[in-house]
């Protein structure tokens, strides 16, 4: 097998992404942004592999969360900060659940770029290409806007640096202080319409009250100040991939610099396309988005391409199936993968299988649905006997009305108040940490169930 290079996938049938109309500038970019110090490290890379490894034991728990896809129109050091809060709300009561360590992945620093169910899109009788995203095109409904610009890699590379230092100094200057970040938690539970998850905060507050008592403190621990956190992002844009891609000097293999972890989509997941071939390549861990589409055979193939030597923590895949589907499709991927011996870690994502149209218009999930998706793949690891490794939400730190229900309870007709994504409807603050307090009560009766198991 010849060796790999980062630009073998030139040579791969392409879909879901951009043809520039200008070659030279195109190439100007990739050769600046060639030149750019990589946004992540191998030895974060490798971190998180190692992670993702032992969530596949059911040694850790994935949470992985963030934007549907960024904006370069509504970036702000609050907006990061906001959602990397909720984020470490919901780690916290979900590893009081799971009582394993929640690994944290932003969807964040670089999922610019969106997959389109069509090429093109039409309002009041005019067609125009589809909005990619803002690393590729842009959103006003006008010829000029829908041309795709290379020159938007440079300024999602510069958003990208910004949100990772930022994120940085959050996960280490003490802004990620345990105390502190449950205090927030107990203010969600303040509110009479989430009563329900009051007692679940005061066993938790218990627990710090212990460790307090026992001397385990911020200056005797410096784990209960700070976080590892990470990122990731959809690997749909290869030209951009490509640029950031280095080699590592201390293990002599090619790092994808621009994310810790990078996915392939349902759309682009063919097993001899430019995608899959582009990621097989990298050392960084690997997503795979499986929809009801995925076949066991393509399956097999997959996973022999992206995780030939398979490494534990290396391929995780992502499962969209919609409520009420799980059942249907995701035993049969659980026994390819079974039959194969092969190491993956299993994550839900009930978002994208639960997307409809309000009668107001508006797209939406309902939150309902989107609980449902998770239980019923509790259920079907259950089931089976296997690990269910994390969850994979879009969602936000903001106040947005975007996702019906929820303890807030955000009507069809609420929508309208504060809807500000470009793309898919996200989770706001307060509906993804009721959401963290529901999965940790699926993690705490799984953990039950396996201790009574053990013991009988």
């Amino acid at each position: 097998m010849s060796e790999w290079k980062k630009s073998d996938w030139r040579a791969k049938p392409r879909v879901q992404m951009p043809d520039y109309t200008d070659p030279a500038a195109l190439a100007a970019v990739e050769a600046q942004l060639s030149k750019y110090p990589p946004l992540v490290f191998a030895g974060e890379a490798r971190r998180l592999k190692k992670h993702l490894g032992a969530a596949s034991r059911g040694e850790a728990f994935l949470l992985q969360g963030g934007d549907c896809a960024e904006s370069f129109e509504q970036f702000s050091a609050d907006g990061i900060r906001d959602t990397f809060k909720v984020m470490l709300q919901m780690a916290m009561v979900l590893t009081y659940g799971a009582k394993v360590p929640v690994i944290k992945l932003g969807r964040m620093a670089g999922q610019f770029a969106k997959p389109r169910s069509a090429p093109t899109e039409v309002v009041d009788g005019v067609e125009l290409p589809s909005y990619r995203g803002d690393i590729i095109n842009e959103l006003d409904f006008t010829p000029q806007a829908r041309i795709p610009d290379p020159a938007k890699m440079l300024q999602a590379y510069t958003q990208a640096a910004a949100t990772l230092n930022l994120l940085r100094a959050f996960s280490t200057g003490g802004y990620a202080d345990v105390n502190q970040v449950h205090a927030w938690t107990l203010g969600f539970t303040e509110s009479e319409k989430a009563e329900k998850y009051r007692e679940m905060a005061a066993r938790i507050t218990d627990t710090l009250d212990f460790m307090k008592a026992a001397g385990v403190t911020q200056e005797t621990a410096h784990t209960l100040q700070s976080v590892e956190f990470y990122t990731s992002h959809e690997g749909l844009l290869l030209e951009y991939e490509e640029a950031l891609t280095r080699l590592d000097s201390t293990s002599g293999k090619w790092l994808a610099g621009s994310g810790h972890m990078l996915w392939i989509g349902d759309r682009t997941r063919q097993p001899d396309g430019a995608h899959v071939e582009f990621l097989s390549g990298v050392l960084n861990p690997i997503g795979l988005k499986c929809g009801p589409t995925t076949t066991a055979e393509d399956l097999k193939v997959l996973m022999a391409k992206l995780n030939p030597e398979n490494e534990a923590g290396r391929l995780t895949l992502i499962t969209r199936f919609g409520a009420g589907k799980v059942a249907e499709h995701l035993p049969r991927l659980i026994k390819t993968v079974e039959e194969e011996g092969a190491k993956v870690v299993w994550v839900c994502d009930p978002m994208h299988g639960n997307t409809i149209k309000s009668s107001t218009g508006y797209k939406t999930r309902p939150f309902d649905s989107v609980l449902r998706e998770v239980r019923e793949f509790f259920g079907v690891h259950a089931a089976e006997g296997t690990v269910p490794g994390g969850v994979h939400f879009e969602m936000t730190g903001q106040d947005v009305t975007e996702c019906t229900g929820g303890v807030r309870a955000v009507s069809e007709e609420d929508l309208s108040d504060r809807y500000h994504t470009a793309c898919d409807p996200r989770l706001n603050a307060n509906q993804s940490l009721e959401l963290a307090f529901l999965v940790a009560e699926e993690l705490t009766a799984l953990r039950d169930s396996r201790t009574k198991r053990e013991a009988g």
